[in-house]
This record gives C-alpha cells, structure tokens and sequence, in this order.
C-alpha cells in the first residue's frame, strides 16, 4: 500500500548522496585506516614495556622503527581522509542547498509576501553548519566506530578474555550516563534554531529600514530592539552549549572512571602473574578506543536526530504556501482578459474589490486610476495569479486564472513595479536574469527601453550596485521595461512604475511604454496628465474597490464624473 504521508526530508536526504556515492565510501574507506593504527600503536606501547622488563635492547630497536612506521601510516591516513572528507561534504552540501533553493524557487509570487525570508536565511545558512558537523561528519563516525569496536574485542580477547569480560562490563557506565542526557539535545538545538531565525529576520529589518531609522533618530530604539533578539538568541546558544557540555562532562567522568577500572583491574592480574605489564597497558590504552563507540554512538544519534530536525524544518519551509498546479497555456493573448463581477477580501467581511467588470483587449493599452486605496495594486496581483480567493470570475481567453499553470502565467504576463530590485551585477546580467539570449534581442529590448544612450556611455558591463545604487530611478525603470521586452511577454502590467521619477524622466519612461507594439499593457498610474492619458485606449476608474467609471481620456472629462475630479485636484 503506498504511503499517503511520505518522509518531506527523503528528498533533502537523497541530496546529499545523488552523484556522491563513490565520494562516500572512498572517505570511510580511509576513515576505517585508523582502526589497524589504534591497534599497531596500542601493541608497540605494550610490546614496549615488555622488551623493557625483559632487557631486549635489540627487541627495543626493531619495535622504534615500528613505532616510526605506524607514526607515518597514521599521519598519511589522516590527512587523505580529510582530503576525501572535505570533498565529500562540500559536494554533499552544494547539492543540498541547491535542492532547497530550487524547491524555494517554485513558489508563488504571492507565497513570498506571506512569509519571513529570514527563515530561508537561517535554514540555508547556520543550519547547514551544523548539519555538515552532526549529520555528514557523523555518518563515518557511525559507520566505522561499531567495526573499530569489534576489531578491538577481538585484539583483546587474543591477550586476556577475563580483562576483556571487565572491559565489557565497564562500558556500561559512560553509556547510561550519554543516555541520560541525550533526549534533551534535540529539543535544545531546535530551539537554538528558532531563535537564529527570529534574529536574521530582525537584522534583516533593521538593515532594510536603515534609513529610516537614521532620518527619524531612532539609533537607541533600534539597538534595543538588536539587543533584545541577541539576548533570545545567545541564551538558546548558552542552554544548548550547557547541556552538551554536562553531556560530555559526565561521559569523560565515566570514561576515567573506566579507564582507571581496568588498570587497577590489570594491576591485580599482573601481580598473580595472568598477564604482563605490557598487556596492562594494552587494556588500559584500549580502553579509550573501546569506550569511545559505546560512549559516542548514542551521542552521535541524538545530534543526528537533532540535524535532521533542520533538515525537516527546511522541508516544511519549502512545502509551506507552495505553489498551486494548474493548466498550461500557450504564451499568447489572442482574445481578452476579462473580469465579471469579480470580488476579493484579504480578510472576510472587509472587501478591497467589489463587483468589478472590466476587459482588457489584445494589443491595446489601459490606464488604471483612482485614489490611494481603491484596489489598483490589489487588481495587478489578482491578475498575476497571486490569490484564489476571488470571487466571481477572472479569465484569460475564457480560462479562469485560478486553474491556470502559475509558470504559464509568467510567461504570458510580465509586472513592474514602482519599486525596482536590480542585483549587484552589470547591466547586462540585470536585463538578460542572467540567461543567454542573442545580441540582436537584447539590443532590440534596449532601444525599446531607450537605454541605448546609457549603455554607450557606461557600457553593459557597468557594475549596477546593490540594488541599483549605481544608477538613477529612471535608469533602474528602463532596466526593468528591457528585462520585461526581452522576456518577450504578450501582456505588461505596470503598478505606479513612476510613481519615484521626477516628472522629465516620468514622462519619458511612460512615453516609451505607450510607444511599445504588439503588447497589451494596463498601466496604473497615479500622475494624471493629459498628453499620456490621451493615449490610452481606456481609461478605468476605481473608486472604493468598485469600477466608478471607464471610457477614454476625451469621454471621462465631458462627463465630468470622478475622473474629473480627480484630474481637476491634480492638476491644480
């Protein structure tokens, strides 16, 4: 029977290990070297002590260059395990977090405003350390600490089974004492891992708002909010680096504890002549190395269960608000986009749209009016797809929006903004989304956009600025109207994309939008002059949610309705 709830981290699991397999087993492979040397070094030392009772000098001799040869074995081990490790881990780590970030990439627009990115900052990076340290790293203590016990028993069992029994029955005390403390770790590092998420989303604020928060002096507000949210975070870190550290307290407690048992153990057999001195210091060396799995593995399985727990945090990030399916549909407008009496409610019984009907034709281009607060940004996203919870219907050549393929949506609708997000890269890279597309249609999108006279000047290997600080508001608007030309879409939609420019630079950035072919544009504007509003095919009024009027530039003033007194008040 098919499991109707399957494991959300599987696939976050099986990412450390597609195309990695080989990289794998070569690291525990050399990781599993350092069993044969614990036991070489542990057979010299008592093979040693025995030479030394026996005055052998010339055993003596032959056991220092053993001693030199098992220095050098252990040495080269090492240091190509780590190599093995390290390229392990950071191939295991890449694909991990590529995953994540692909997972988080096929989310809605609208699933983004809903949440907090400082979630997907903690996940992807503080969490990842921890899980390279106590999930990844762990796998080969888990993997060869069971052998190396095994090959220890046997290695012991060769010398003195009576010293072997004692041994065996001393473990039992540094592996009740790991039990004890481990079912809390979990719950400690999870909750070390709330608190990161809390604090990177504060900062992330903080830094957002800088200037904001200068411009309004509110530097001693701002700190203490940093330092409340610190305090959250370091007293999780603090509880968590307390309780391990009882953890490992106690567990050197009663690994001493043992390690003394079985010299004092060893010392009495060696006095009634059972065993020799060499062989007491072989127990009592060994005895390290046969605690250590009994004392780490359920250590390792509870930090173990405590990383996988972020890696299922992770997974429900990525499942939360996912995008929804729906049809394909070709990336062409060949009729219409429609409203029939279509209303929305971020919250019940408090409706931002009311009974709107309205049609948007093929090829022909809108303006969308009305004062703050009447529902235009709201429209923009209902069309973009970003909400189900409309009322009545919404459709694009008769096909209800809510049914539609999101990614279909995108690529028959493009959105820009009044605020304009460029990446820290040039350019180029800024209109192109980092894709490869032919010289000839990026230079068609930047005429279009009328960049021409900035890219000759600085070049479309001008290095943009975080965000954009590089440029003008007008250059950053270009930018985006050349992004959306090359992506080719057949519908524009613009929300108060200049609402930031000063009225010279507006007036060009709109020009240039009313001068595009072929495409269907509805451009929310609040500047309301006549020398552009004459060039609309249609002008819709929005008043309180509701479609107050509509009809051209020439038609909306002879009626001297709303639009009129809106324009009136604008225009002094």
């Amino acid at each position: 029977m098919k499991n109707k709830n399957p494991d959300p981290a599987r696939p976050y699991i099986r990412a450390f290990y597609e195309h990695n397999r080989l990289r794998l087993w070569a690291t525990a492979a050399l990781y599993m070297l350092q069993i044969p040397a614990v036991l070489m070094v542990s057979w010299v030392l008592g093979a040693v002590i025995d030479a030394v009772t026996a005055l052998d000098a010339a055993r003596l001799i032959r056991l220092l260059w053993a001693a030199a040869g098992v220095a050098v074995f252990l040495g080269v081990a090492e240091a190509l395990y780590y190599r093995a490790l390290s390229g392990w881990q950071s191939r295991a780590l890449g694909q991990y977090k590529s995953y994540a970030f692909r997972k988080l990439a096929e989310k809605s627009i609208s699933a983004f405003t809903k949440e907090n990115t400082g979630r997907y900052l903690a996940v992807l990076t503080s969490d990842v350390t921890v899980i390279a340290s106590d999930y990844l790293q762990n796998l080969f203590d888990l993997i060869v600490l069971p052998l190396e016990f095994t090959a220890i028993l046997v290695f012991l069992l060769a010398y003195s089974p009576a010293m072997t029994g004692a041994a065996l029955a001393l473990c039992v005390l540094p592996l009740l004492g790991v039990t004890v403390f481990s079912p809390e770790l979990g719950r400690r590092e999870k909750a070390l891992s709330d608190a990161n998420e809390g604090f990177v989303g504060r900062v992330r604020d903080l830094l957002a708002g800088f200037s904001v928060i200068k411009s309004f002096k509110a530097e001693p507000e701002a700190g203490r909010i940093f330092d409340g949210e610190d305090r959250v975070l370091e007293h999780a870190r603090s509880r968590r680096l307390r309780w391990r550290g009882a953890m490992q307290g106690a567990g050197s407690s009663l690994a001493v504890t043992m390690q003394f048992g079985m010299f004092f153990i060893g010392a009495y057999l060696a006095l009634r002549g059972s065993i020799t001195a060499g062989t007491v210091l072989i127990f009592t060396n060994l005895s390290g190395s046969l605690i250590q799995p009994v004392q780490q593995i359920p250590q390792l399985l509870a930090q173990r269960k405590a990383a996988r727990g972020l890696i299922e945090k992770l997974a429900a990030v990525t499942e939360e608000n996912a995008a929804r399916s729906g049809e394909p549909i070709e990336p062409v407008l060949r009729d219409a986009i429609e409203l029939q009496n279509l209303s929305f409610a971020y919250a019940p019984g408090k409706p931002v749209l009311r009974d709107l009907s309205l049609r948007l034709e093929a090829g022909k281009k809108y303006a969308l009016v009305g004062a703050s607060g009447s529902g235009k940004s709201t429209l923009l996203s209902l069309l973009m797809g970003a909400y189900d919870g409309y009322e009545g219907h919404l459709t694009v050549d008769g096909r209800e929006i809510r049914r539609i393929d999101p990614d279909s949506l995108y690529d028959l609708e493009s959105l820009i903004g009044q605020s304009v997000f460029l990446f820290d890269d040039t350019i180029r890279q800024n209109i192109t989304m980092f894709r490869d597309f032919p010289d000839a249609a990026v230079d068609s999108a930047v005429s279009r956009a009328g960049l021409t006279a900035l890219l000759a000047q600085r070049g479309g290997d001008y290095r943009c600025g975080e965000n954009g600080s590089g440029l003008s508001g007008g250059e950053r608007q270009r930018i985006s109207i050349a992004r959306a030309l090359l992506r080719g879409t057949p519908v524009l939609l613009l929300d108060e994309a200049t609402a930031a420019l000063d009225s010279q630079t507006a007036a060009a950035v709109t020009q240039a939008i009313l001068d595009l072919d072929g495409l269907t544009r509805l451009v929310v504007t609040h500047r309301l002059e006549q020398a552009a509003l004459a060039q609309y095919d249609r002008i819709f009024v929005l008043h309180g949610g509701a479609l107050a009027e509509q009809g051209t530039f020439q038609e909306l003033m002879e009626r001297r309705g709303y639009f009129y007194s809106l324009y009136t008040v604008s225009n002094g």
